[in-house]
Order: structure tokens, then C-alpha cells, then sequence
């Protein structure tokens, strides 16, 4: 269900500024995005974990914050991380 260690480094190092760079939003929102989708895949097979559901709405509301935050500071670099993620809004 979770994403990998080296999946994870190498989200690290494509969207941070620096290969250690874990708390910058677009790093943060990437790696959530990850997670949603396996847990998403996860909940098609497996329709009444509720535990992982409440875990997936908690992660969706995260990121949503994330991005409203993303997009207030900055609009350009906000909508250029949501092409490349392919998160629709």
C-alpha cells in the first residue's frame, strides 16, 4: 500500500529543490499524491476496509490544503505541479 523507499527518493529528487529537500510543498504533495493513488487501487479491490478509506479521505483533505496553500503562494508553480501530477482542477 505504501510507496517505496526508492520510489520515494526519487520523488524526492525530481520535484525538491535539493535530493534531501522532504518539507517543501511540492514535495509534500507529491508523495501524497503517490500514496492516494496506491490506496486508491487498494480500495477497488478491497471495498469495505474502512480503515484504509478514513485513511485515504485524510490524506485527499491534506493535500487539498497543501494545494490551496501551493496556490495562493504561488499560482505559476502551482499550476505547473498540477499538469505534471495530472490532478484535475
Amino acid at each position: 500500500m505504501s510507496i517505496t523507499a526508492a520510489r520515494k527518493q526519487a520523488l524526492i529528487k525530481e520535484y525538491g529543490k535539493t535530493a534531501t529537500d522532504t518539507g517543501s510543498t511540492e514535495v509534500q504533495i507529491a508523495l501524497l499524491t503517490e500514496n492516494i493513488t496506491s490506496l486508491t487501487e487498494h480500495m477497488k479491490v478491497h471495498a469495505k476496509d474502512v480503515h484504509s478509506r478514513r485513511g485515504l479521505l485524510r490524506m485527499v483533505s491534506e493535500r487539498r490544503k497543501l494545494l490551496d496553500y501551493f496556490a495562493k503562494k504561488n499560482t505559476d508553480a502551482y499550476k505547473a505541479l498540477i499538469e505534471k501530477l495530472g490532478i484535475r482542477k
